[in-house]
């Protein structure tokens, strides 16, 4: 029997994922040949990063869907402002020809969930993210729970804006990457304004648009219990992951192909 080391095991399932996928594409696109409504032609792929990242988080994410055919455009969030936020993703979202597939990770999601009623939106994806309804913020959703670990690793400076220290980007955002990659990333991660976290939606997408959860089942910044408690209350198709907080980084096909899910579905899925 063959023993492969555990990088080149991942590689080869990263390969095989890439090939159904691709097969899955090619085989919907086969059958709507003839139709001028097929979704990989028609629909762009909308990616909104969140607190403590910027859009690069999204760059394994967005190679594997290029490889099968997929518009993907990644925003980039200025993290000052929910309204913000919701407005460099709504320039996004109308430059696009066609409908659009909006994908949230983390705070993103309560970004599309205020943009997300635009009506180019076909559907929506939160990635390990928060989906509050109408009037709540973030900081409510999480009021039900005690202070995470993570928060004490948190860093302000003097305008009031975020940031995570090191060790607590590798011990709880990204414990499952490799160490080097974590320390690049905590050192990339946009400055997030403390008080986006108060600031309510004035509307909740997902009560009109289909919607699908990728949840992060070892994430130690967003409780599973409250990832799992945001999708049965949106009535999302869930997908779990044994990933921390950056699913979309240590599990990216799985993250791909969720989304790929959400491009080919038709409008009643």
């Amino acid at each position: 029997m063959i023993s492969l080391k555990p990088h080149a095991m991942r590689a080869l399932v990263s390969f095989f994922i890439i090939l159904l996928l691709s097969g899955l594409a090619t085989a919907h696109e086969t059958q709507q040949e003839s139709a001028s409504g097929s979704p990989l032609r028609n629909r762009t792929v909308v990616l909104v990063h969140g607190f403590f990242a910027d859009a690069g988080c999204w760059s394994d994410v967005i190679r594997i869907l290029q490889k099968i055919g997929v518009r993907v455009v990644a925003v980039e969030n200025p993290l000052a402002s929910l309204a913000g936020d919701a407005e460099a993703t709504r320039r996004v979202i109308d430059a696009q020809q066609g409908q659009v597939v909006l994908v949230g990770h983390s705070w993103g999601g309560a970004v599309i969930t205020q943009a997300g009623v635009n009506p180019k939106v076909s559907s929506l994806v939160f990635v390990a993210a928060f989906a509050p309804d109408q009037g709540m913020s973030v900081e409510n959703l999480i009021s039900g729970f005690p202070p995470a670990p993570w928060t004490a690793t948190l860093q302000r400076d003097d305008s009031g804006n975020l940031s995570l220290s090191e060790a607590g980007y590798m011990t709880y955002f990204a414990p499952d990457l490799p160490a080097h990659q974590a320390r690049v990333l905590a050192a990339e991660q946009g400055a997030t304004f403390g008080e986006t976290l108060l600031q309510p939606v004035s509307q909740a997408a997902w009560h009109v648009k289909p919607s699908w959860y990728v949840l992060a089942e070892n994430d130690q910044m967003i409780p599973p219990e409250l990832q799992r408690a945001m999708s049965s209350r949106m009535k999302a198709r869930v997908v779990p992951v044994r990933s921390s907080h950056v699913v979309m980084l240590s599990h990216p096909e799985a993250v791909a192909a969720v989304i790929l899910e959400a491009v080919l579905a038709r409008p009643n899925d």
